[in-house]
């Protein structure tokens, strides 16, 4: 299954929600398509969806997926290669009025740079990718977290 996640802030991503849609009835993508479509007003017609998924049915989703195709959030992507799914990410752009700005693409760079998830930069390349990415491997994700902690806990012990 894919899983489409589109985040929860205002802003819609319609272009991404109608090219998966055309891609389907086109017959190029027949894997089983789920979508959290977030504040997108575009409903699609060819795979199922929903505005937001509780955390619980989140979870539920990410396990069943094999992709995870996102828009550039960081929390969508951790989550995602936290849980070994192989990641199509997409920017949201300020052109198109899904985001204020373009920051995504940064996010997005960073994280292929660091070989743990795949990108497009246009929609219309999903179906291609999709193809590609069965045969990828990526990086593991390995939490710095602990280094993190020693930091601040060095940082309050010296005052």
């Amino acid at each position: 299954m894919i899983f489409v996640v589109l985040g929860s802030q205002k802003f819609q991503f319609n272009r991404l929600l109608k090219s998966l849609d055309e891609s389907i009835e086109k017959g190029l993508i027949e894997d089983k398509v789920f979508a959290q479509i977030g504040s997108s007003d575009y409903k699609p017609k060819n795979y199922e969806y929903c505005d937001f998924l509780d955390r619980d049915a989140y979870k539920n989703k990410l396990v069943q997926c094999d992709v995870v195709i996102c828009h550039g959030g960081t929390g969508v992507i951790v989550g995602a290669v936290k849980n070994d799914k192989k990641v199509i990410a997409i920017a949201r752009l300020s052109r198109y009025n899904e985001h204020v700005d373009d920051h995504q693409l940064q996010i997005i760079n960073q994280f292929a740079q660091a070989n743990m998830i795949s990108y497009v930069n246009e929609p219309d390349e999903i179906v291609q990718k999709l193809k590609e990415i069965k045969n990828l491997s990526f990086e593991k994700y390995v939490s710095n977290q602990k280094t993190i902690n020693k930091y601040i806990k060095e940082f309050i012990d010296s005052i």
